[in-house]
């Protein structure tokens, strides 16, 4: 039977906020097994004691915050005007139906005035993690580790260009005495002491947000960003990493090796000349210290050069009627040159860890923590483009991005178990 009814949107009506809120939210899990009575404590010095208006509650001030990065709303103004009309947001910030929600400016000032040149953003990131490690849910004996980059809200048309300097000195100062030890046990003299040249590069400066970086990179956008990458700060005993092929150098293998961890780093592929023979084709004998080409014939060590590398030569007379000759090598005198770093053994032993049962094993988990956390960071976060400009407002985004991604971590996780 046909009926219809009767307009009773001013009728008042009784109902508590918590009915309004299902029950298998995110924010219900959120609310039981995140403590946030932390941040009470934490801000509390920046607060004056009996002087001036009463604050706003400093909980509610970061909750909007979280409700910001947990659903991706990039706009504080936005986010003021979400929270009005969403229970489920009113409920988690302690708020009314009929309380005032405060007002967006109150982000940006507390931003800007009192937390600015403070640690906590980074104290609420560490405190998070702790909470994740006292539920067992950190071991920190294997770390997955990657970068990517944010856009930076920036006009990539708009920009300077700058000279600056490269701070190089700690790896040039491990890189030398490296070489002198190599030249010394081949019998050779210590190089001449170069003038110190500080290392330099040009870039471009944005003059919207000057402390962006230019990408410019094969397959990469192109434009201004940030890096987003992972540091040491809870003084883990990490005894294995897995990392991207970005990371397979030999300075990074040799740290690794020097730490006694057992490093898993991806495939870097390289594209040889097109028609010789790719450098895996010749062979190195540790003993000896020379390597075999294809045609069975020795490079002998030649030098060491000041970056590392160690040069091995082959016979050109031999070289001149070997049947490979013009698969090896292009050089007029038909000499073949092969370059290894002095730190390439460790490099060689990164790659056979990757190649391993549990080397395989380990960078499978890779791809599925630390890849899956990037791209739910941008997909559902709102990661992939910068939403303030500067340094500090990055990193307040990164922090609390991170934060709040470890907070459903910890609350789906403990829902689970029950």
């Amino acid at each position: 039977m046909f009926h219809t009814r009767n307009s009773s949107q001013n009728e008042a009506e009784f109902v508590l906020l918590d009915q309004l809120v299902e029950e298998d939210r995110l924010l219900r899990k959120i609310d039981k097994y995140v403590d946030f009575s932390f941040i009470i404590k934490k801000v509390k010095p920046y607060y004056s004691e009996n002087n001036g208006r009463p604050s706003l509650d400093p909980l509610i001030l970061f909750k909007m915050m979280f409700i910001g990065y947990l659903y991706g709303i990039r706009s504080e103004r936005q986010l003021e005007k979400e929270i009005y009309y969403n229970m489920a947001y009113r409920w988690f910030l302690g708020l009314n139906i009929n309380d005032p929600v405060p007002h967006h400016s109150t982000i940006s000032w507390n931003r800007r005035t009192r937390f600015k040149d403070t640690t906590i953003f980074q104290d609420i990131f560490d405190e998070i993690v702790l909470q994740a490690i006292n539920h067992d849910m950190v071991g920190g004996r294997v770390l997955f580790t990657d970068s990517t980059h944010l856009k930076a809200n920036a006009n990539k048309h708009k920009y300077t260009r700058k000279t600056i300097e490269q701070d190089t000195q700690n790896y040039i100062k491990d890189l030398d005495e490296a070489v002198l030890e190599d030249r010394e046990a081949h019998g050779k003299k210590p190089l001449k002491a170069e003038e110190e040249v500080k290392a330099e590069k040009n870039i471009r400066q944005s003059t919207t947000d000057p402390e962006s970086g230019y990408l410019y990179r094969e397959n990469k956008p192109e434009g201004f960003f940030y890096l987003d990458h992972q540091i040491a700060r809870f003084g883990f005993q990490v005894e294995a990493v897995a990392l991207d092929s970005g990371y397979l150098t030999t300075p990074i293998c040799k740290g690794l090796s020097d730490r006694h961890i057992f490093g898993v780093i991806a495939h870097r592929r390289f594209h040889p000349t097109r028609g010789l023979f790719p450098k895996w084709k010749f062979q190195y004998d540790h003993e000896k210290d020379q390597y075999i080409c294809p045609n069975g014939q020795t490079l002998l060590y030649s030098t060491t050069d000041r970056k590392g590398y160690r040069f091995y030569k082959s016979n050109p007379e031999k070289c001149a009627s070997c049947p490979f000759l013009e698969n090896c090598t292009r050089s007029k005198n038909h000499q073949k040159v092969v370059s290894r770093h002095v730190w390439e053994d460790h490099k060689e032993k990164v790659r056979q860890n990757r190649l391993s049962v549990s080397g395989k094993i380990l960078y499978k988990k890779r791809k599925e923590k630390i890849e899956r956390s990037f791209a739910d960071s941008k997909q559902l976060h709102g990661l992939r483009y910068c939403r303030l400009r500067g340094k500090r407002n990055v990193n307040e985004q990164v922090l609390l991005t991170a934060a709040c991604q470890n907070m459903k971590k910890i609350a789906t996780h403990l829902a689970k178990l029950g």
